[in-house]
């Protein structure tokens, strides 16, 4: 083990490595554990986003419109006596619809 400090990563900004530098060895070990469970959180983010957009591509139905996102479902909305199809989708705090056919009576 050397004697010198260690030298910090040329990309670490300087607020952080004055912060370590300045922090206690007890500190610096919460610190590490911290950081190792955030890169494992941030990587399993990044693998299930990656995953899901995968998902969305292969499980995108052949009638699906271009403007509509592959996690619509489809709903029959009821109109003046009349059954439509509608692709419906939530957009943030807004549910979001999208007319596709009428409901056939044969059905």
């Amino acid at each position: 083990m050397s004697y010198e400090p260690p030298t910090p990563p040329a990309n670490l900004p300087t607020e952080i490595v004055n912060t370590l530098n300045d922090s206690t060895p007890e500190q610096l070990r919460d610190i590490a554990t911290y950081a190792e469970a955030l890169v494992e959180h941030k990587d399993r983010e990044a693998r299930l986003e990656e995953s899901a957009d995968q998902e969305e591509v292969e499980e995108r139905p052949d009638d699906l419109p271009d403007d509509v996102p592959a996690k619509a479902t489809i709903t029959i909305k009821e109109i003046n006596d009349n059954r439509y199809y509608y692709w419906q989708w939530r957009d943030g705090n807004r549910v979001k619809s999208k007319y596709k056919s009428p409901v056939n009576p044969a059905e």
